[in-house]
Formats: C-alpha cells, structure tokens, sequence
C-alpha cells in the first residue's frame, strides 16, 4: 500500500470493529475448546502460511494455509478458529529480515482474517441452515467458504480502492480469478480430511500437508510460466492474508 490516508484509515479502523464485532458475536454462540486438535491445526496452518506463491497482476501474496484455516472454522470454537487465523496471518506478513514492518498492513491483515474467520464460522453454525431440509454439510461447508472467500478478497479490493485509487470492480475481479479455485481445492480437502477424521482421528489433518505443499508447488510453476499472460496491468499492492 502506498502512504496510508485519512480513508484507509478509516477503513482500517471499520475493519478492526468488525472483526472485533464478529469475534464477539461468534464466540458468544460457541464455547466448547479443543486444546489439542487446536495446538495441532495451529502448527500446520502457520507452517502453511510461509508457503506463499507471487499473484500475478497484483503486488501480493497467497498462502496455502486456507484448509487448515477451514479446518478450525468447522471443528473448533469461534474463538480458536480467530486465534489459528491471527496467529498463521501474523506468520505469513512477518517481514523477511532486512525489511520494515509495517504496522497499518498487519493491523488491517489480521482484521480481515479474523473477520473472514468469524462469519464462516457463523455460517457454519448457523442454526436455522441446519435446520432446512435442503442443508447438508457438503453444502454449509461451501457456505462457510464462500463467506471466507469474501471477507478475504472484499476488503483487500476495497483497501486497494481506497488506498491507489484503482476501480474496485476490477481488483475484486482481478483478485477472485486467481484464488477462486484454490478455495474450491480447499473445501474439497477440507470435507475429506474432516470425514475421514471422524473415523481415525484429528491426527488425519496431518495428510493434508503435503497436499498443500504440493499445490504450492504447482501454483509457483505455474504463475512462474504464466505471469507475462495473466499480468495485463498491475493493479496494486494487496494488505494481506490469504492474498
């Protein structure tokens, strides 16, 4: 991001009382802990984070941490699955040495996360979607996904808006091109893992590394082979997580 201004200052501020609204709310409705399996989904996701692919077209970074994100979404608390997502957020910006922290992208990287993490995590435990006679949990999971899809990549377009001046429409556009399928790769192994852990245990969430560490691999080749096609005109320089 360029120089903050006095907008992307009062964006980042409605970002932070959103996820602290969300986080509330959500951990109001949820209360059982599960110390171990959250220990557990925390280690692989902050391990995860550091695993990031260069986007094309966009000064900005994605992650493959998001089914382990998922993971604590519809296994834990409203207020570990925040924790988890805060902590591998905090892992992934993390400057490399030599370089400047910037406190206004941190701020505004784990406020999205942990707004993102606390409506999918509403999502999924919303009572009156269980209720319905069309819900399954193939389909709540793809809600709470969706949801997550959109607290991320929204808020990174509008803090571009606001912050460069480019035309939201086509950041968002721009930015959900490139990681939609991921999100969709990671409901799918989100669903697997968490249905065969039901049968052998949450130390299952273990398979999953490896996938991602391949799916990393396989998006580095790619945009690597493909970054002059996808990169009509950079757009600018994204905050955060997950992007």
């Amino acid at each position: 991001m360029k120089p903050t201004t006095q907008l992307t200052k009062a964006f980042i501020a409605t970002m932070v009382l959103a996820a602290v609204a969300g986080t509330t709310y959500a951990g109001w409705t949820s209360h059982t802990l599960h110390v171990s399996y959250a220990l557990a989904v925390l280690m692989l996701a902050a391990v995860t984070s550091r695993m990031k692919v260069k986007l094309p077209g966009i000064d900005g970074n994605m992650s493959v941490n998001l089914p382990f994100l998922l993971l604590a979404v519809v296994n834990l608390s409203a207020v570990e699955a925040v924790i988890i997502a805060c902590i591998s957020t905090a892992v992934q910006c993390w400057p490399k040495p030599g370089s400047k922290l910037k406190p206004e992208q941190m701020l505004f990287n784990l406020s999205m996360m942990a707004f993102a993490t606390s409506i999918a995590n509403l999502i999924w435990n919303a009572g009156w979607l269980g209720r319905t006679a069309w819900a399954s949990e193939p389909l709540m999971l793809a809600s709470a996904t969706a949801a997550f899809f959109l607290g991320q990549t929204a808020p990174v377009a509008g803090i571009i808006k606001l912050a460069e001046g480019a035309a939201l429409r086509r950041v968002w556009t721009s930015i959900a091109q490139l990681s939609f399928p991921y999100y969709v790769v990671s409901a799918g192994l989100t669903s697997m893992v968490n249905l065969v852990s039901h049968h052998l245990g949450w130390q299952t969430a273990l398979v999953a590394f490896p996938v991602m560490y391949g799916i990393h691999r396989s998006y580095r080749v790619y945009f690597t082979h493909n970054a002059q096609a996808l990169q009509p005109a950079p757009l600018a320089r994204t905050a955060g997580a997950g992007m």
